[in-house]
């Protein structure tokens, strides 16, 4: 299978292009940048946010994993975010339409579930139907991508896999993981939830194989938080008042991954502990 992984510079990117490369797919590297450093295959350079680059970039695939994407919030103006990323992905969307493409996986973000939380959650761990809850035009982009993909998979027939991706760290990021032990409040915007740029990187690859029809969404988050406390006291600190779906055990984390589990297959691989 020949896939097309956008966004192929970026931290979930890189992964995802080495993931798949090590599984045997032929991959189709695009991004609107030229990578820092080099990746193992040529990176094509084109600007997602006009409909023909975007249809250019996915010819000859099979599939595409989209990550290309403003990754945050705060980095440009709300408006620059949410258009850019709108359109972006609804351009990705009626491309891989077009092309009768297999697969679309595509990154979603653990922001449409209501971070940063300056409002408690309804429950805790959040999954999947704690949604849409968008606090920012970020996340307002996805949950607007969110019912695109609905819709476009429903017309063409092509299954839709969106990965609502928790912050994602790279190895080097651990170092600074110690600092956040000594101020609890310091990382609740997330409910303490990460995930290792490799482990997106299997789910991209899962997503791509599982058995799924229509349009679906997963949490990706690593199985354990940022924190080396018990989540259960993590909870009883800081959002006191927030029902808990079932008894928390040590540091379990507080985006469920239990959907992308039984889905997917998806189990993660990486703590931070293993690396600090």
């Amino acid at each position: 299978m020949r896939v097309c992984v956008t966004g192929a510079s970026g931290k979930a990117g890189r992964a995802i292009v080495a993931e798949l490369l090590a599984s045997g797919y032929d991959v189709t590297a695009v991004d609107l940048q030229a990578p820092r450093s080099p990746l193992d295959v040529p990176v094509m350079q084109a600007d997602l946010v006009e409909y023909g680059q975007a249809v250019e970039a996915l010819a000859g695939a099979d599939a595409v994993v989209h990550m290309a994407n403003i990754p945050a919030p705060g980095l440009y103006t709300p408006a620059v975010i949410f258009q850019r990323n709108s359109v972006m992905n609804a351009n990705v969307f009626f491309a891989a339409a077009l092309h009768k493409l297999k697969r679309v996986v595509w990154a979603s973000s653990e922001t449409t579930l209501g971070l940063d939380f300056t409002e408690p959650p309804k429950y805790a761990p959040l999954d999947e139907d704690h949604y849409p809850y968008p606090t920012t035009t970020y996340s307002l982009s996805k949950v607007v991508s969110e019912t695109a993909a609905t819709h476009v998979a429903a017309w063409s027939g092509i299954p839709f896999v969106a990965l609502r991706i928790s912050n994602i760290m790279e190895p080097h990021d651990y170092a600074r993981f110690p600092s956040f032990q000594n101020n609890v409040r310091l990382r609740k915007w997330n409910l303490w939830s990460y995930v290792d740029a490799r482990d997106v990187a299997l789910a991209a690859r899962l997503g791509l194989e599982a058995d799924v029809v229509g349009a679906s969404s997963y949490i990706v988050a690593a199985a354990d938080t940022v924190m080396d406390r018990p989540s259960a006291d993590l909870m009883a600190e800081v959002f006191p008042d927030v029902r808990l779906t079932h008894e928390l055990k040590g540091r379990e984390s507080l985006m469920s991954i239990d959907k992308a589990r039984r889905v997917l297959g998806y189990e993660p691989k990486f703590s931070w502990e293993d690396l600090v």
